[in-house]
């Protein structure tokens, strides 16, 4: 939502008037809707807290599961029947001091399941504890490890549950924060059109602050106005509501950015966040480090660090083997016809960057004649169309170097399978940015770095989202896209919805 006119003293216009009573109106409503958020979150929590008790119960004393476990009678049944159940309130309490009800962490994703791993870690050892001082009470270990493992279940589902149904609902514009961007610069335009593209994140920007009175009134995007200067955010925040504001700080003086913190750096009403003023060029991450008392921002080198790493990497190589073993007959069956029909080799090492710059040979079916690079510079020379087409997409549609069994390749996009051999070599993964080559990088500017810090994928946003019809522009945003969200569950979504996408040959050429 924009705010289309506003003068440099922030008076506002009647139209600006009414926008403003609507903007506080919706944020009013959002704080109620969070509130009942919160409430319901906390009755989920301590049903799924009692579902996973009263399973653990069942399968350590009740039932033939029971057979599997020391036959010890249930020497304290009152405190599986009544203490335990006492003891849910003192785990919301643990869930409440992790700050699980916080709104900077509700439907956060792999953050806020690693919160809830904590509390219900912490909760067991809270009854550990109490039966170390008590020493008439006696708790199976059995039921401890089965009530540990079971309520982290059911609440991370339940979790995951409200997560799904918040992000829907924030897709229909509900359970949004109002939020202001300081500074109008490159960096802070940036991170608008970010922030705009995932609306998951519930960050909903109404405009811009910015010290450059050259700018006030201006759009700085589509339906986004620079509304004034910093000194005024006092009045802007209170007249719109504003929950949050991102401080781009290489769009503000030193001074200003210091004079923001001082008036919300205590605020319970509006958070304030601080970039690193590396948006465009970092991918990474960073990670705040205290070195002699000197908060210092240490920029990883690789994009994936800690269980990510792990994750990503059983998934690679169990689908890479799984992936070979079942299609070495086809690629046999390839393999011959393409003998039968064309001469020269099967295979074609494409040489391309991985991660860290290093250039490697990305394995491919051959589908171009075996001299395409003479065929495309004369073609290029000739055809001012084609020359066009391809300095915008990099390709051509009707290219005169494909064979006959090269178009159904490419067509199907069996000739990357290949790259199967490439992901058990550690060169590639099955899910990443697009491969390209050391020259390609030159034309991703200042994203080119980001390209060095992760594998290329064999599919990726792009194959998922258009293929060759994207422009070149479109497929570096993806690719940035993809680098900035990553997590194991979009790399399996996008597996899956690259099925359906090479069945109906979506964009391929």
């Amino acid at each position: 939502m924009g705010i289309h006119a506003i003068d440099h003293d922030t008076h506002q216009k009647p139209a600006l008037h009414n926008l403003g009573e609507i903007i506080e109106a919706m944020h009013e409503t959002s704080r109620a809707k969070f509130r009942t958020a919160r409430l319901s979150l906390v009755v989920a929590d301590a049903l799924m807290l009692g579902l996973g008790f009263v399973l653990a119960y069942m399968i350590r004393f009740t039932g033939e599961t029971a057979t599997f476990f020391d036959p010890l009678g249930v020497a304290n049944v009152v405190f599986y029947s009544t203490y335990i159940y006492v003891l849910i309130p003192v785990w919301l309490l643990i869930f409440n001091m992790l700050r699980l009800y916080d709104t900077s962490v509700l439907f956060s994703g792999h953050q806020e399941y690693m919160l809830v791993f904590n509390g219900c870690t912490f909760g067991i050892m809270v009854i550990i504890v109490i039966t170390f001082l008590d020493t008439t009470l006696e708790v199976a270990r059995a039921w401890l490890v089965l009530a540990w493992l079971l309520t982290f279940f059911f609440v991370s589902l339940s979790r995951f549950t409200a997560r799904r149904i918040i992000y829907g609902m924030r897709r229909r514009g509900h359970f949004m924060s109002p939020t202001y961007i300081v500074g109008a610069n490159d960096e802070g335009i940036a991170i608008a059109e970010q922030l705009s593209n995932v609306t998951m994140t519930g960050v909903s920007i109404i405009g811009f602050l910015d010290d450059e009175p050259d700018l006030w009134g201006e759009e700085a995007l589509p339906g986004l106005v620079v509304h004034g200067a910093t000194d005024k955010v006092e009045e802007l925040v209170q007249r719109f509501g504003v929950e949050r504001i991102i401080v781009a700080t290489s769009g503000i003086h030193r001074k200003n950015m210091l004079d923001l913190f001082r008036k919300y750096m205590n605020s319970e009403e509006v958070s304030i966040w601080l970039t690193s003023g590396m948006y465009e060029i970092l991918t990474t991450g960073v990670r705040l480090q205290d070195v002699g008392s000197v908060p210092m921002v240490s920029i990883n080198r690789l994009r994936l660090t800690g269980l990510n790493v792990v994750l990503k990497a059983m998934l690679d190589y169990v689908g890479a083997t799984l992936g070979l073993i079942i299609l070495a007959p086809f690629f046999l069956l390839i393999a011959i016809i393409m003998k039968l029909t064309d001469p020269g080799p099967v295979f074609y090492p494409r040489r391309v960057v991985g991660v860290g710059g290093v250039e490697f040979d990305a394995f491919k079916f051959r589908t171009m004649v075996v001299n395409s690079q003479e065929v495309l510079d004369e073609l290029l020379a000739n055809d001012p169309d084609a020359r066009a087409e391809y300095e915008k997409y990099f390709k051509l549609k009707k290219d005169p170097r494909i064979t006959r069994v090269g178009n159904f390749l490419r067509r199907t996009s069996v000739d990357e399978l290949p790259q199967l051999f490439n992901v058990l070599r550690g060169q590639m993964s099955l899910v990443g940015p697009r491969m390209i080559t050391m020259e390609e990088v030159q034309r991703y500017g200042q994203w080119g770095l980001n390209l060095h810090s992760v594998k290329p994928g064999i599919t990726g946003l792009w194959q998922t989202s258009g293929r060759s019809e994207l422009t070149y522009e479109e497929r570096v945003r993806l690719d940035m896209s993809y680098i900035r969200n990553y997590s194991i569950w979009l790399d399996l979504q996008i597996i899956f919805t690259t099925i359906p996408a090479v069945l109906m040959s979506k964009g391929a050429y």
